[in-house]
């Protein structure tokens, strides 16, 4: 049993960078996480090549409260052809996506 939880260690370890691997982006020597504000972002990265405001999503704050926010999309690149793009929900930063450039 204990041989066998030492086998999946390494794979473990490998699926844990991957999931990690989305959760931050990099501005030059400057790094955004997840939860971030707009203005953190704008601080650390500049102003996007592009912004979109692509709807509005409802919400349950901790306190059970409905909320409708608004959601963007800001693209950042491209950067060695690889364009990146970060959607912010209520003005926190939810998802990094990167893809390559055509």
């Amino acid at each position: 049993m204990r041989l066998a939880a030492l086998a999946m260690l390494p794979l473990m370890l490998l699926l844990s960078a991957v999931v990690e691997a989305g959760s931050t982006y990099r501005c030059g020597s400057r790094l955004v996480s997840l939860d971030a504000s707009t203005s953190e972002v704008l601080g650390k990265c500049g102003e996007p090549q592009g912004r979109s405001l692509t709807g509005y999503k409802e919400i349950v704050d901790d306190y059970g409260f409905r909320q409708e926010v608004a959601v963007e999309e800001w693209v950042y690149g491209p950067t060695h052809g690889m364009y990146h793009y970060l959607r912010f929900e209520g003005g926190r930063l939810r998802n990094i996506d990167s893809q390559r450039g055509q």
